[in-house]
């Protein structure tokens, strides 16, 4: 299921909605540029698990060079697909919490969502040597706000490769509740799998960013619009 857009407007311009898609992308063009350096710096600037689980290797690294990764990695990215995949869920999503939440919040949010994120991924996959990078976490902690927050909202979907259609409408918590389902049911078989054979996907870091996403809009007060157009879409207490 690939998202192509919501139902609910924006009230507000999401400024930093689009600053981030505007940073990750000039980051990426920049990673274009490194040649052969790149793998190195994703070592370096990527969350890589064993650098924090193993005190040997551990002690190598300064608390700065340690704690830059949680932050660096989540505007890394290893392809096209990967950029266009996370920023284009980003916008979907990201705009609407943006407008609840209030511009300053939201980025919180992004920002502390990609790296419970990332310690979800390291406490999943301890023994891996391979550098996690994506905004993939931190774009699930807004997924996970949108799904507390818009339960009501209706999000249009294709199934890929038909980009062209046909096209499938589900409700916002029937589309997020089966991609977190998905992310839980993979992540549950990586645990059984070797670390570092795994290829590409932090199923783990998915769901620890959308939990955390959605946990935290439980508890923090939000902005109400009452607008006739949008009460349905506030949110419920659950």
């Amino acid at each position: 299921m690939f998202p192509l857009k919501d139902d609910i407007p924006s009230k507000r311009f999401p400024i930093i909605t689009i600053g981030l898609i505007v940073v990750n992308g000039i980051v990426f063009i920049i990673e274009l540029l490194m040649g052969n350096y790149l793998h190195d710096f994703f070592l370096l600037y990527g969350v890589v698990p064993i650098r924090y689980t193993n005190s040997d290797i551990a002690e190598l690294f300064s608390l700065s060079e340690q704690l830059l990764p949680f932050i660096t990695s989540m505007f890394l990215h290893g392809g096209w697909v990967h950029l266009i995949g996370n920023m284009w869920t980003l916008w979907i999503f990201g705009d609407n919490v943006e407008d609840r939440l209030g511009h300053i919040r939201f980025l919180l949010l992004y920002l502390t969502g990609g790296i419970a994120a990332a310690l979800m991924h390291i406490m999943t996959n301890q023994a891996s040597v391979l550098p996690t990078i994506g905004a993939s976490g931190a774009v699930a902690a807004a997924m996970g706000a949108y799904f507390r927050l818009y339960p009501h909202a209706n999000v249009i979907m294709v199934f890929p490769p038909f980009f062209l259609g046909p096209y499938f409408v589900a409700p916002a918590i029937v589309f997020l509740g089966w991609w977190f389902i998905l992310q839980f049911f993979n992540g549950s078989l990586s645990l059984i799998a070797d670390p570092n054979q795994l290829g590409g996907v932090a199923w783990w870091a998915h769901v620890g960013g959308f939990i955390y996403g959605a946990v935290l809009c439980s508890v923090i007060k939000t902005k109400h619009f009452y607008r006739r157009h949008y009460q349905e879409d506030e949110l419920v207490p659950w």
